[in-house]
């Protein structure tokens, strides 16, 4: 899971999951909304989820938040 902050016009910046589920697993948003909420404090739960088959990395292993912002912006 990686977590970035996506423009959005009510917050000017919103917070955005991205969820890579185990096979096995069902891609439920609700689910993870509602389990942030019972742990999370209401400012920090993502305000979307969006579901990837992988996280992009660099060569050495690295998240790359850039490409993510681009793709889910």
């Amino acid at each position: 899971m990686a977590v970035i902050g996506v423009p959005d016009d009510n917050w000017i910046e919103a917070i955005c999951a991205v969820v890579v589920v185990k096979d096995g697993y069902p891609e439920n948003a609700d689910a993870l909304m509602d389990h942030a909420r019972t742990k999370l404090a209401g400012f920090k739960v993502p305000k979307h989820i969006h579901f990837a088959e992988q996280l992009p990395k660099n060569t050495a292993g690295k998240l790359l938040k850039r490409k993510l912002r681009e793709d889910f912006s």
